[in-house]
């Protein structure tokens, strides 16, 4: 028989949950069960890989101590994984015994948590174990407390190795109706998922080239609309009507295109280049579609700003004067 032992800890020594795991691999291992150990504060950086762990386990424990509140991260961290790459067939097959001691509050609740979410992964649970601890070193040294975890520990084993069947729960619908949603993969390709997952950079690589993809259908947008980034800004030029001494400065963000355009007009000098700067008398945003549309004539900026299409802020007296300074609809 093959139990793994989960521990979702920090590993601190005044950890009581560390003193009962001791307790329990000992029983077990005089009832010649081959035990192992995975501190999850260890494993943190492969934690997604540890449901593969599950394989080889008729039973499991799930370990965790309540410092202040709930099962802690490693812990959750180790049930997502599951969640996500575990091998759910195998995981139905699974008893599963929750250790949860607290040393503040909560240690009930942290219980039903773990056992809920076992439940909701397809798996089996047997009772477990479940206290309150005020002084780690009275409870260690308490005979009466090491008896009740050795029969609690014997009551396992006898639970994996007669396979009793728990009663049904409605967890096993909640399960089915949830497992409609996700992707329905193979047990050996959410084992290789689970690996990149834990690979930070073979992560840090695809968010590069999810970013790089966005930035190449951006441009492959631009040339549908026959546009660029640089034609735009001549466009802008051919449009430009000087009006006598006005000195404004116009900063256009162009939301889809992670640009920002900076027209700074003094009398009938203009200039327009792309910029961060945000400093203006009129800041405005709009999409690069709202943008063609106004170069070919087919709205106004005005009209943009009271359907929404275009926000702005500033000197709305300025914000008035776009539609003079560039009349694209005369064109």
């Amino acid at each position: 028989m093959n139990i793994n032992i989960y521990y979702g800890g920090r590993g601190l020594i005044e950890d009581p949950t560390l003193y009962v795991l001791t307790k329990v691999e000992g029983v077990l291992e005089e009832l010649r069960v081959h035990v192992n150990r995975y501190n999850l504060f260890e494993l943190k950086s492969s934690i997604t890989t540890l449901p593969q762990t599950l394989k080889e386990a008729d039973g499991i424990i799930l370990a965790a101590c309540v410092e202040w509140r709930g099962i802690g991260g490693y812990m959750q961290e180790f049930l997502d994984a599951c969640w996500l790459y575990g091998d759910k067939e195998k995981i139905s097959n699974i008893y599963m015994s929750p250790i949860v001691i607290s040393t503040t509050y909560g240690e009930r609740e942290a219980l039903a948590d773990i056992k809920n979410a076992w439940e909701l992964l397809g798996g089996m649970n047997c009772s477990g174990i479940c206290a309150y601890v005020e002084d780690s070193v009275s409870f260690e040294m308490n005979k009466e407390y090491a008896q009740i975890i050795e029969k609690k520990t014997e009551n396992l084993y006898r639970s994996i190795s007669q396979k009793r069947k728990p009663l049904p729960s409605s967890s096993y619908a909640i399960k089915q109706n949830i497992m409609k949603e996700t992707l329905d993969l193979t047990p050996q390709e959410t084992e290789q998922l689970s690996r990149y997952a834990s690979n930070d950079k073979y992560v840090r690589k695809q968010k590069e080239d999810i970013e790089e993809l966005a930035n190449m259908f951006k441009g492959m947008l631009s040339k549908q609309n026959g546009m660029s980034e640089y034609d735009y800004i001549k466009k802008f030029k051919e449009a430009f009507t000087p009006q006598e001494g006005l000195n404004v400065e116009y900063a256009i963000i162009i939301d889809d295109m992670d640009k920002t355009m900076l027209i700074e007009i003094d009398d009938s000098d203009l200039k327009i280049k792309y910029s961060d700067t945000t400093d203006v008398d009129v800041l405005s945003k709009l999409s690069e579609e709202t943008l063609h549309n106004i170069i070919r004539g087919r709205l106004t900026f005005q009209r943009a700003f009271m359907t929404g299409e275009m926000t702005a802020k500033g000197n709305f007296k300025n914000l008035r004067l776009l539609d003079v300074l560039f009349p694209f609809s005369d064109r």
